[in-house]
């Protein structure tokens, strides 16, 4: 049975690329600060799960020794700050980076040393319209997205050679949830779909694989 590891695991995409990935076989392994409430998805996909914080060496060492195996790895954490430049908390800012940006390398970095080997795998990182613009209010995740995103092209250009196949999702737009209801048809992006971009990511054929993908509904400015 294949293996899929989902880092920074919630209710909203991670819940839903769970639920795919289960259905297509693989043993799911979800990963969140706060497992308890992850115990509904885990019950509903026989998904294990692992306590980890993302953006510590030690846990996400932890966490690959105990669920390493997995041929697909995405990473969906981030942490948001907003507010004026002059007026952000030094310490906010230093998370928002650690989340965002340093948790991915020490993802991609546990994720390669075991795939490199078999060269094979599918590393996955989420992204956000803030890694290809920054808003005004929004520079500490713009700066941690854009690291993200640098990453991702970066550990592409290395590891696809390799066997590897990497891969940054930017997600331009609203995602549809129960905190944030659909006010209209189609105007906001469904977990469900993006799920399905995700898979097909995994499934590409290695003669013609995508780096970087985004999606948007059909209703965002560009």
């Amino acid at each position: 049975m294949p293996e899929a590891l989902i880092i920074g695991a919630g209710d909203g995409l991670s819940a839903s690329l769970a639920r795919l990935l289960a259905r297509e076989g693989y043993a799911v392994a979800l990963a969140a600060r706060n497992t308890a409430k992850l115990a509904a998805l885990a019950a509903e996909t026989g998904a294990a799960t692992h306590a980890c914080d993302a953006a510590d060496p030690a846990q996400v060492a932890a966490l690959f020794e105990a669920a390493g195996g997995a041929q697909v790895v995405v990473y969906n954490p981030s942490y948001r700050v907003r507010g004026p430049i002059a007026d952000l908390d030094p310490a906010d800012v230093q998370r928002s980076l650690q989340v965002c940006a340093f948790g991915g390398f020490l993802a991609v970095r546990e994720a390669a040393r075991r795939m490199l080997p078999r060269r094979a795998g599918t590393i996955l990182l989420t992204g956000a319209s803030a890694g290809v613009k920054g808003y005004p209010l929004s520079a500490p995740f713009a700066m941690g997205k854009f690291a993200l995103r640098g990453l991702a092209q970066s550990a592409a250009r290395e590891l696809h050679p390799q066997g590897v196949h990497v891969a940054h999702v930017v997600i331009d737009g609203g995602i549809r949830s129960n905190r944030r209801p659909e006010p209209g048809e189609d105007t906001l992006l469904d977990p469900d779909a993006i799920a399905e971009s995700y898979w097909h990511l995994i499934r590409q054929p290695r003669s013609a694989w995508s780096w970087e993908i985004e999606l948007r509904p059909w209703v965002e400015r560009f």
